[in-house]
């Protein structure tokens, strides 16, 4: 229920008249089943437009950090990010990537729609950086479908470093859903793997028109 109220009540009629969004190719999200939104992403902006603007609820999975600082700003945090759809992973200890990856194997095995940034953290410098391989490890592995999708103008609503935004106009562009199942008895081959990431980032490299760069994104940018 939060999630909606959420939605609905308390972020949309701030992100529309801030960013005065649309969406074209929401259709070709289905209705119902697991599914994987695979976006690029330029600002923390980019997770409040999607959540306002796919009809479906988006989960997304997030450090436990969020859900579990003291006090009464820890407990509004922690409201905050399970109202926006997203679920801790505990990152101390472990392989944190293996816990996310788990995590998302969960959320699309109970036919949700799991919500990813390839890139792995937002983009420093408004390019498209090298994807991570950790959605393609889990497309092979759920048979969900990959629909990329792209966010545009947000970092001129949101800019890194900024705290006010500002008014602009955002646009989010839904691609083609891409299907790998045929690759899922090869799953564990990382040729495989990375090239079925590679074909994904081309994806949002055409529906974005950003400029591409073959490195990662650098953790400090976020």
């Amino acid at each position: 229920m939060w999630y909606w109220i959420f939605k609905y009540i308390l972020i949309g009629p701030v992100l529309r008249v801030f960013g005065r969004p649309t969406i074209t190719g929401a259709e070709r999200i289905p209705r119902e089943g697991p599914v994987i939104l695979a976006s690029n992403h330029l600002t923390v902006a980019d997770s409040l437009f999607l959540v306002l603007m796919v009809r479906r609820r988006i989960t997304f999975v997030a450090k436990s950090e969020y859900f579990t600082a003291p006090g009464v700003v820890g407990r509004m945090k922690k409201w905050f990010f399970t109202a926006a759809g997203q679920v801790p992973i505990d990152r101390s200890g472990g392989d944190a990537a293996a816990g996310a990856l788990a995590t998302a194997r969960r959320i699309l095995a109970d036919g949700k729609v799991w919500g990813i940034y390839p890139e792995g953290t937002r983009s420093p410098d408004g390019r498209l950086h090298k994807g991570k391989t950790g959605v393609a490890r889990v497309a092979l592995a759920s048979g969900a479908v990959v629909i990329p999708v792209t966010m545009h103008g947000t970092r001129k609503v949101n800019p890194i470093g900024t705290r006010m935004w500002r008014f602009g106009k955002v646009s989010i562009r839904v691609g083609e859903p891409l299907d790998f199942s045929r690759f899922a008895p090869l799953a564990d081959n990382p040729n495989v793997v990375r090239a079925t990431t590679d074909t994904l980032m081309q994806k949002l490299l055409d529906l974005s028109g950003q400029d591409y760069v073959d490195t990662y994104a650098t953790r400090g940018s976020r």
